[in-house]
Formats: structure tokens, sequence, C-alpha cells
């Protein structure tokens, strides 16, 4: 096991020295010494003390995710400190490997979760000697980390990096742009023991070459794709799906037709443009696809995971040349469309979302009453809420939902870079209602989420995200 005097220089105070974009979420006022602190001891107790998977089935320990979310907003230690209490209390105790991984064995063990200490210790090793970005192209993104292999088959590791509602790419993704170390580190080895799909691993065998065979074709947007999905009736709504069945229902059934739309996605032009397609397509899933007239708000658990994940585009895809970019931009695609097909398909009416949601949240058990001098009038709802996002973050860092925190994290910053689009920014995309899409889109995404996952701040009860889906039939009670 790694000692804690060396995994605290696996987790220096958090930095961006590993990036390359500016855009990612710039961190809030409200960080202190003492949170930073804080934080890094969590991230080292995490770090030695428990596996990465926290049962047999493979669910993911993500505490790290929920405290930097947390800190990064600028939360107080105790918040962390007790978020981390109650996080540990389902984690599974870290334990030795069989055997150790090195250079010349390291595709012996994939996807074998005995092995996760052994992946930690040889990636760390690797990552100090090579860095964390060549270490990240090496072992994810090569040649020879998805081809070829042995007698068990091929690596295929970036099928695996983006395999479990996308968990090994966010863990990364987080190690990345907050300077580290320990997180890729922890990242790399996550991804080295999960499991892995025919579909993510054929992006890689194809490489860039349908990139370089629709650079003279009239550019297809990702919600363009998104509409075509809507469109064909192969993907319409069946019976309820198993939640643990959901990502391989789908891949079964659709592989060949996933892969087909997610190769018509062009990929000339500047790369971010590329990912804020991925990103606004990704919001209009989990919360205009979310919202079915009629029916409470479907905070739906996967179609989150679509939304958060993206999150972490940037941050890998500024460690990578070109041709990668491209290949990791498709497969993250393909999947996305696999979790939006597998859990239903829900309908994207734009219109309809935007007259019947709100840009100011009414959080339940507050009371004030302004001044008389308040601007713009004591009156008004803008003198208790100037800013709807302030009220949204309060209640947020309070609740004890693990997945709530890091959701609004990424909306609130999506609408810092997003903010000021203007409706007809999409127009040209041909998804219906697209010519009233701007950037209120993530407030109301938020205000959304928060009244369905509860304001624990203001009184409220703490709700789950949903697992029910949007199928014909609603199933079972989910059992995660």
């Amino acid at each position: 096991m790694t000692s804690t005097a060396n995994a605290f220089q696996l987790f220096p105070e958090p930095n961006r020295s590993l990036l390359t974009s500016s855009n990612y979420p710039k961190t809030w006022a409200g960080v202190t010494p003492s949170s930073t602190a804080a934080l890094r001891r969590i991230l080292v107790d995490n770090h030695t003390r428990w596996h990465i998977f926290y049962n047999d089935t493979g669910f993911h320990n993500h505490s790290a995710h929920t405290v930097i979310a947390l800190w990064s907003l600028g939360a107080h230690e105790s918040i962390l400190e007790a978020t981390y209490k109650e996080i540990s209390t389902i984690q599974r105790p870290a334990f030795a490997s069989p055997s150790t991984i090195d250079a010349s064995n390291w595709k012996d063990h994939l996807g074998d979760e005995n092995y996760y200490n052994a992946y930690l210790k040889f990636f760390t090793n690797e990552i100090q000697a090579k860095g964390a970005a060549a270490s990240l192209e090496e072992y994810v993104f090569s040649v020879k980390a998805n081809v070829g292999g042995n007698s068990k088959g091929e690596p295929a590791m970036l099928s695996r990096f983006i395999d479990g509602l996308f968990h090994p790419f966010i863990h990364t993704g987080y190690g990345f742009e907050f300077g580290l170390p320990g997180m890729v580190a922890e990242g790399l080895a996550q991804t080295a023991v999960h499991g892995t799909k025919p579909l993510s691993s054929s992006f890689h065998h194809s490489g860039n070459t349908v990139g370089l065979e629709n650079i003279s074709k009239k550019p297809v947007h990702a919600l363009t794709i998104l509409t075509r999905i809507l469109d064909d009736p192969r993907f319409e709504a069946g019976e309820y799906v198993d939640i643990l069945s959901v990502y391989e229902t789908a891949h079964d059934k659709h592989e060949a037709a996933i892969k087909a739309y997610a190769d018509q996605w062009t990929l000339d032009g500047p790369i971010e443009k590329k990912v804020e397609e991925l990103i606004w397509m990704n919001i209009i899933i989990y919360g205009i696809g979310g919202r079915q007239d009629g029916k409470p708000f479907n905070a739906d658990f996967f179609h989150l995971h679509i939304a958060t994940s993206s999150l972490f585009l940037s941050s890998i895809v500024g460690q990578l040349g070109r041709p990668l970019q491209e290949v990791f931009l498709r497969a993250y695609f393909a999947n996305a469309l696999v979790l939006y097909i597998g859990r239903g398909r829900p309908p994207i009416n734009i219109k309809e979302f935007y007259e019947k949601t709100t840009m100011i949240p009414a959080a339940p058990g507050l009371s004030l009453s302004p001044h008389e001098k308040a601007f713009p009038t004591a009156r008004s709802q803008y003198a208790v809420t100037p800013n709807p996002w302030l009220p949204i973050l309060q209640s947020t860092m309070t609740h004890p939902d693990d997945h709530l925190i890091k959701l609004q994290r990424t909306l609130s910053h999506y609408a810092s870079v997003y903010g000021l689009n203007s409706p007809g920014y999409f127009e040209e995309t041909g998804l219906k209602g697209a010519e009233r899409l701007d950037g209120t889109l993530f407030i109301r995404t938020a205000i959304l989420t928060a009244g369905k996952i509860g304001w624990v701040r203001e009184g409220g009860a703490p709700v789950d995200f949903d697992r029910i889906g949007f199928y014909r039939s609603p199933g079972p009670k989910p059992r995660l």
C-alpha cells in the first residue's frame, strides 16, 4: 500500500498545472487554507484506505469527486469532513493484489478488480517517471493500449476508460483539472480493472478515417444526430430494462445503428466547438428530456452522468493530439447515445420546456423581507433572489446526495460560459424547437433538479435521483 507520507506528494494543493485549456470551472470564493488542508487529508485517506469499487457489483467509490466539487465551490471544511465520513460507511477496504504489475505484464490482468492496488502502484510509478499526460496517452489512447494484446484478448483501454457511466474518465478528468497526480493514477488503475465494450473499441480500430472522409462534406452537428435518433423508429421506448443491464441491452441491440450515427458526426473545425456540441446535447438530454408534460421532473440517474461527465471533456482533450482527440470524442459521443437510447429515448420538447420552466428558484421555508430601499424594489422577487445560482449552490452544498453537488457545479459552470447564448444559436441543427435554445437552459435545469432532489438547507427532505427511466412500463422498484 502507498504510505500516507508518499500519498501527500500525490495530492498537492489543487492547481491547474496539468491543463492546457481555459474552459474549466473556476474555484469559487470560500476556499481557505483550512478547507484545502481538509481536502488533502480526505484525498490521501481515500487513496490509502479504500478500494475503487465499494461492492462486488462494481459500484464506484467516487468520494474524491464529491469532496473536490464541494471544496471548489467554497464549502466549509466541516461539510467536506461530514460528507466523507458518511460516504466512507459504504466503502470497501483496499487489499493487496495477488501479484505485482509492471511494464511486461500490465495487459495480463485487465478487467480484474483484484489487481486494482497493483495497477495503482504501477501507474503511480509511470506518472512519476513520464508525467500524467504521457501516461494517459500511452496507456489509454495509444495503439498498443487498444489493439493487439495477448491470448486474453485486446487491451481495449479506451473502451474501459469510458465504461461504467464514464467513471474512469471522470476520475481521471478530476486529476487533470485540479493537478492531482494521485487521482490520475487512480483513474488509470480504475480504467484497467473495468470491462470493455465492442462499440467503444471500434472507434480506435477505425482511427481518424471518419473525420477525414467527412472533411469536405457539410458539417453535421451533434444536435442534428440527436434529431435523427429521435426520428428513428428502431429506438422507440420498449419495456422496462433493469438498471444493471441498461448499457448492455442497448449496446447489444443497437450497436451497429448507434455507431453509424456516431460516424455521421463531423469533427472538422476547432475541437472546443465539438466539445461544446456535446455539452449542449447532454444537458438537453438530461434537462429537457427529463421534463415530460404532466409528470414530475425525471432526474434520471443515468442521464445525470451524461451531463456531469461532459465537464471533463476539455481536461482530457487538452492532453491529446488532434487525431486522438477525435477518436475520444466520437467514442464518448456514441456511449452517450447508448445511454440516451438505453433509458427509453425520452422526447425532447424544447418549446414546452421553455414555456413551463422558470429562472427564479422557489426554495421552501425561507421568508425574507427586503428593506424598502432595496433594489430594484422591496417587493420584487429579484430583491430576494438577485442571483438564482446563489441559493441553489448554498442548498446543494448541504445536501447528502453525493451526485447533486457535481451536477449543480457542472450546470453553474456552463451558465457562466454559455449564458450569453441567444435564441437562434442552434437553429440550423434541425432539432425541433432549437431556435428557442439559449443560455438559460442551465439555470432552468438546475432549478428543476433542486426542486426534485430537495432543498435540504431550507427544510426539504432529500430525494434520490430517478432510476425509473422513460420506458413504456415503469418496472419494479429500483435496487440502486
